[in-house]
């Protein structure tokens, strides 16, 4: 192999790509968070305004669009790069700020510092996040890049350096790159943990002149959207990641497995796939070392049991996305009966950065048996949701109240889902838990894909675990009794006791069919099913025996079990919100002008409440139903 004709080749991309760049320099660039989490917030609109307001007043500015940015709390998102000003970054953009930044400061000289979040470092042509208030508390290595290069030019990946552990890799050959790969301990950041090395190797042993690589990036649990992210911001670097992983292990082909419901991710991996052949990174003689690999996107239809990868290489044969009975091992008999190599979209992007800066780096960030850093989507009740990267080992508390700002509203911490469905839900007093696979296993919970869903006073634990089990128990593929039977009756007990109509023997059935159901299971899907339950009853014991024995739900969400009042004394003659926001017209006005709630057609949509002025907080929320009647009475 020709070591200098791969280094000459990569150096000329790279000297193409900063020559093309070359464009931004010295002028306003105006980069707009485009990722599906900045379009749902309006982020193509917010593009389109900038462009009109440039052209309405004959301006002159680059407007790109770039990835998620991770602070999704504030979509949607831009930074402004101005010559003689640091970028700046700006959020919750509306037409009218928009008009505002152009005419004040890309026109004029005023950058608006009060709607800025924050003035960021410049680096080198793009901007860095190293100075936003939560940054401090994040080392961000595969989102490095995210939110800041233009992900639809592959010049900007260039730019960055991308590829240079691909011509590295080809250099060393593959021996060295399995040898550090595995020194580097690097575990798989699909849910289980398994060490990404030992996997290669295998795949790399086994017998066979044809193998492949497969990116799972099926991603499906609720709450989850790292790897979206990463796909829709990043491409490249998940491209490098698996390139590397093929020539580790004499893989020829590879495939992106993804969920349909990302179709922003399939349509930048696709046209990354089409840039990548176009200059010889991927197809024949990549960067003329004489090694050949392609790539294919293969879509699947949103199975969340596809993301198990016996279950998935089914799916991909056209059979039933069902797993199977190991071994043999994928690593041995996968993909069309053939060595294959499965790995996540995140485990794929630590790969270059392992390659270019060495185990010993890797193994210096987060804690020896856990090396490298977490990768979550944090989301449901706290200030700052969105994507975060925190060192391996970091706590709980850290996470959740210092990056992510802690429960909006004032409202009290309660509980934290993580894993996604399979998870566990774990209280306050597991916030000092490290974030590892390892400590959380040990506290009933498991690390997953990274989705972790934070929840405060007003969520009821044991309406939560059946949530998390409605949607496992839909997604079971039927093929284990016990997973399809199992999880249809512990959801039957655990509705029965959001209805107030359980019993305290049920608890312990529960606690019985969990097991059997982690026992009994094929894949894993059946195996951490019953862990929302299992963490519930043991952190959160108090609201089971609430519901049962008092037919009371603490956190007044269970329907059947809270009903309405309308205080007369805090209630005003001359207000008729309260009225106009019911849907079925259960509000009405008493002899003496005040409003009462008929409980035969309250159907419990929460509307009222939410209506009541703050100056009157007449309406009133009571568990159990029958307390209704005795505030009416003593009234």
């Amino acid at each position: 192999m020709n070591s200098t004709a791969i280094e000459n080749n990569y150096n000329k991309l790279k000297a193409r790509a900063e020559k093309n760049l070359g464009s931004l320099e010295n002028k306003t660039v105006i980069w707009v968070g485009t990722a599906t989490c900045g379009r749902a917030a309006g982020a193509v609109e917010i593009k389109k305004f900038f462009e009109e307001e440039l052209q309405n007043n004959d301006l002159e500015a680059q407007v790109l669009e770039t990835g998620c940015m991770g602070h999704c709390y504030a979509d949607p998102m831009a930074i402004i790069s101005k010559p003689g000003f640091p970028p700046l970054c700006y959020g919750y953009l509306d037409e009218g700020l928009v008009k505002r930044l152009v005419q004040d400061f890309i026109k004029g000289d005023d950058p608006c510092y009060e709607y800025a979040l924050v003035a960021l470092e410049p680096n080198d042509i793009f901007p860095t996040f190293e100075d936003f208030p939560r940054g401090l508390h994040e080392e961000k290595i595969i989102l490095e890049h995210c939110g800041f290069i233009d992900p639809e030019q592959i010049d900007h990946y260039l730019a960055t350096d991308g590829y240079a552990a691909l011509a590295r890799a080809l250099m060393m050959g593959p021996d060295k790159i399995m040898e550090e790969i595995n020194n580097s301990n690097l575990r798989g950041r699909g849910g289980a943990g398994f060490p990404a090395g030992l996997k290669w190797e295998a795949t790399k042993k086994a017998e066979g002149d044809i193998k492949y690589v497969i990116c799972n990036a099926d991603e499906g649990d609720p709450g989850a959207f790292m790897d979206r992210s990463i796909l829709e911001s990043d491409p490249h670097l998940v491209l490098e990641g698996m390139i590397i992983c093929a020539y580790a292990v004499g893989a020829s082909k590879g495939y992106f497995y993804i969920r349909s419901e990302y179709p922003q991710a399939i349509k930048q991996l696709k046209r990354s796939i089409k840039q990548a052949n176009e200059m010889g990174l991927l197809g024949k003689s990549i960067l003329g070392s004489g090694f050949d690999f392609d790539l294919e996107v293969f879509v699947g239809a949103g199975a969340f049991v596809c993301g198990e990868g016996s279950a998935l290489i089914n799916s991909m044969e056209g059979k039933m996305g069902m797993p199977e009975h190991k071994p043999p091992r994928l690593a041995v008999q996968g993909f069309r009966n053939r060595p294959t190599a499965l790995n996540n979209v995140k485990t794929l992007c630590y790969v270059p950065y392992i390659i270019s800066k060495g185990a010993d780096w890797f193994n210096s960030i987060g804690t020896p048996g856990n090396p490298g850093t977490a990768v979550f989507a944090l989301a449901g009740k706290v200030a700052n949701a969105g994507i975060v990267e925190v060192p391996m080992g970091t706590t709980l508390r850290h996470l959740i109240f210092e990056v992510g700002e802690g429960i909006p509203r004032d409202k009290a911490f309660k509980a934290v889902q993580i894993g996604g469905p399979s998870g566990g839900c774990l209280p306050e007093s597991a916030l000092d838990i490290p974030i590892d696979f390892d400590s959380l296993q040990e506290a009933g919970a498991i690390m997953g894909s990274g989705g972790m869903v934070v929840l405060d006073e007003d969520d009821c634990m044991v309406r939560i675990a059946r949530f998390f089990l409605t949607f496992t128990q839909q997604e079971s593929c039927g093929k284990c009794t016990f997973c399809r039977l199992g999880t249809k009756h512990m959801l039957d007990i655990l509705t029965a006791i959001t209805r107030g109509e359980g019993e305290m023997e049920s608890l312990e059935l529960l606690s019985e069919l969990s097991e059997d159901i982690k026992v009994g299971s094929l894949c894993n899907l059946g195996k951490t099913a019953p862990n929302p339950i299992l963490t519930t009853l043991r952190y959160f014991y108090d609201e089971y025996k609430a519901h049962i024995e008092e037919k009371r739900c603490p956190a007044l969400m269970c329907p059947e079990l809270i009903a309405y009042f309308i205080a007369p004394q805090k209630c005003s003659k001359l207000c008729n919100v309260c009225v106009g926001s019911c849907p079925v017209e259960a509000i009405y006005n008493r002899d003496d002008g005040l409003k009462a709630i008929d409980q035969e057609k309250c159907v419990k949509c929460d509307n009222c409440l939410k209506a009541c002025p703050t100056d009157y907080n007449a309406v009133i929320k009571v568990s159990p139903p029958h307390l209704v009647k005795e505030m009416e009475e003593a009234m």
